[in-house]
């Protein structure tokens, strides 16, 4: 018989499930690729009653974790109940058992990560993390390895399925936000409490971990400005089709002269943009590099069954070393690099950002209103580029909408703050930056080519 790979599965909620189902249903596939028996030895939950349309084989399931964590012949760790707390215990007991893990848990890697790959650089084992970003999509991969020759200069992407939905719909429809979210919520696109997904919470967790792969250094949650989607209306949405524009919920780290942006925000990107075509629950990453340029990957963010299919990648991968009789974290590193070789990168302020905005004011329809908004952009040095303005006489506020040329975004929000003070203004001004970078990405392309 051939080398066994022992898993104990902590977490049979919907990603645990399609991971056991996979290993189950697919188990001599496997074995054939990796040369392994990859055998799911343990199933831990609070809830193991619950049928989830897998066959488990007797004895396997179990509501007690230490059956997988004291258990000598179980070689991988597999955590997937997501939080932080509890989980971080769990994950840091298996590393020092001398256990491999693998974990779906982006909020925990994006909170606690260094000190998890700390340790398991320490104890000799590694972190499998594919499923944490991108669901089956292999972004976390295809950064650490497809694109180890590369320095990377962007690393932008739609990372969250629910706000894309929403603002998709919202966009062709018509529809509000919270009309588009109840929806969601109906047919299990959005969760009952969407607050992470709608606010960027989810997407900011995701941009540390891909950022910190990029770029080979350590990112924080507090290193992200984050703004989310609730305050967009159908009428942005229109204002940006007929600007030539599509409004997405943006994950962007991009390195500039101020050091490496890190900000997740709605933005509008250009109709014609690889992104800007991404509709639905899909998600998408958009990298460009020095040597291979651009690269985008797309497909289901989430679920079941791809996220599932990520997990079993990261097994397989640890199988095919374990036949090798080598240690794993011998092999790839889990940031792609030595842990002592990662580098202190300045970070970029969101004060310092320098880009093309588009406001929505909501004002009196009354002579000298637009001049007032225009004398105080233009104290600040903003330029307005373009101006529309609809629905005169009925209504007691009309909108507003301006295009600004380029403009730094501390005197964007000392000029918003200023307006949204007049006693004309009705309602708190909304901002959406534009993200029409083509001359940029086209002088990239040219340096590659050279």
């Amino acid at each position: 018989m051939g080398k066994v790979v022992n898993v104990g599965l902590l977490g049979f909620g919907t990603v645990g499930a399609g991971a056991a189902r996979i290993l189950l249903e697919r188990a001599e596939l496997l074995e054939q690729r990796t040369g392994a028996a990859i055998r799911l030895a343990r199933v831990c939950d609070l809830d193991i009653t619950t049928p989830r349309g897998v066959q488990i084989p007797s004895g396997v399931l179990t509501t007690d974790v230490k059956d997988l964590l004291d258990d000598p012949q179980i070689d991988v760790f597999i955590e997937l109940i997501g939080g932080v707390g509890v989980a971080r215990r769990f994950v840091m007991e298996a590393v020092e058992k001398g256990k491999h893990v693998v974990t779906a848990n982006k909020a925990l890697l994006a909170t606690h990560g260094h000190e998890i790959f700390e340790a398991a650089t320490r104890r000799g084992v590694t972190v499998g993390f594919e499923a944490s970003v991108g669901g089956g999509i292999p972004v976390i991969k295809t950064l650490r390895e497809g694109l180890v020759a590369n320095r990377i200069h962007t690393v932008m992407g739609i990372m969250n399925g629910t706000a894309n939905y929403i603002l998709t719909r919202m966009t062709d429809e018509a529809r509000a936000f919270q009309d588009v979210l109840s929806d969601a919520q109906r047919l299990g696109y959005a969760e009952a409490d969407p607050t992470y997904d709608v606010e960027g919470v989810d997407t900011a967790h995701k941009l540390a971990i891909v950022a910190t792969l990029g770029f080979g250094t350590p990112v924080a949650l507090s290193d992200i400005y984050v703004e989310g989607i609730a305050r967009l209306t159908p009428l942005d949405m229109e204002y940006a089709r007929e600007f030539g524009y599509r409004v997405k919920l943006l994950a962007i780290a991009r390195l500039s002269p101020q050091g490496l942006e890190l900000r997740v925000h709605p933005a509008m990107l250009p109709a014609g943009h690889l992104l800007a075509q991404v509709g639905g629950a899909f998600n998408a990453f958009y990298f460009i590099g020095d040597s291979v340029g651009k690269v985008l990957l797309y497909g289901l963010g989430a679920g079941r069954m791809p996220t599932g299919s990520a997990v079993v990648a990261d097994l397989v991968d640890i199988a095919r070393d374990l036949v090798q009789g080598g240690a794993p974290t011998g092999r790839v590193p889990p940031l792609g690099i030595p842990f002592h070789a990662l580098q202190t990168v300045p970070k970029s302020p969101m004060e310092a950002l320098v880009g093309r905005y588009y406001v929505r004011f909501s004002a009196v329809d009354r002579p000298g209103v637009l001049a007032r908004i225009s004398g105080i952009l233009g104290d600040l040095g903003i330029s307005v580029a373009s101006v529309v303005q609809k629905g005169r006489g009925r209504e007691a506020s009309v909108p507003i909408v301006m295009l600004t040329h380029e403009a730094r975004e501390a005197q964007v929000r000392q000029a918003l703050a200023r307006i949204d003070a007049l006693e004309v203004v009705s309602d708190k001004t909304v901002v959406v930056r534009i993200e029409d970078h083509q001359a940029l990405e086209e002088k990239i392309d040219e340096e590659r080519r050279q």
